[in-house]
């Protein structure tokens, strides 16, 4: 079997504290239900989700998606946003978790990566170092969402093949993005082997593509 890698990265800096993570909490829970009912996607997505606040942790190694069990995500009352750290993480991770060509199994589909954020990366020159890394990866499509008007939508051009923007992050219009992700994963899953490129469906009206 031929997976597709999917890796979520969220940020969860002080200033997601309360209804914003509470809203991606729910969301999570969204995306997931909605890739379970999805036959091509229950049947190749594994889902992995990066938090970054102060540091990058992982959350969620890279599991099929019939099994994930979301943790819990939480937020510091305050701290920086190391954007970078979470770029080095998922690296080493898709270099840990994704599979090359063997004469054992299957090499995996190329991975997708989402990334959410409401601010601006703190260690800049960390991401900076690690955006051409990433590129290394060779991600089918990097998704950036800039979640909220203090969200910097200028040092996700380097890194992002598609930037969406959220003008709010309220419960309803974190639901609506999550919908959305799921939706992009679908069709991926969908048409991995026939597209070279992320077809992303078109975005409800909470979500701007940039």
């Amino acid at each position: 079997m031929r997976r597709l890698p999917v890796y979520l990265l969220i940020d969860t800096s002080g200033s997601m504290k309360g209804e914003p993570i509470e809203a991606v909490n729910a969301g999570l829970q969204t995306l997931v239900s909605s890739l379970r009912r999805d036959p091509q996607a229950l049947e190749t997505a594994y889902l992995s989700i990066i938090t970054f606040d102060r540091e990058a942790r992982l959350v969620l190694p890279l599991t099929p998606v019939a099994e994930v069990q979301l943790p819990l995500i939480e937020t510091p009352d305050s701290g920086p946003t190391m954007t970078g750290a979470a770029l080095k993480l998922v690296c080493q991770r898709v270099d840990q978790e994704v599979r090359t060509q063997s004469t054992d199994v299957k090499r995996d589909w190329k991975p997708l990566l989402f990334i959410m954020t409401d601010g601006a990366p703190s260690d800049l020159q960390k991401y900076n170092e690690m955006v051409p890394e990433c590129k290394k990866c060779k991600f089918t499509a990097i998704t950036a969402c800039a979640a909220g008007m203090k969200a910097k939508i200028d040092s996700l051009k380097d890194l992002a093949t598609n930037i969406v923007s959220l003008d709010t992050c309220d419960g309803a219009t974190f639901s609506q993005f999550f919908q959305w992700v799921s939706a992009s994963i679908s069709s991926e899953a969908q048409s991995v082997g026939v597209s070279s490129q992320l077809v992303l469906p078109p975005p409800p009206d909470a979500i701007s593509i940039v």
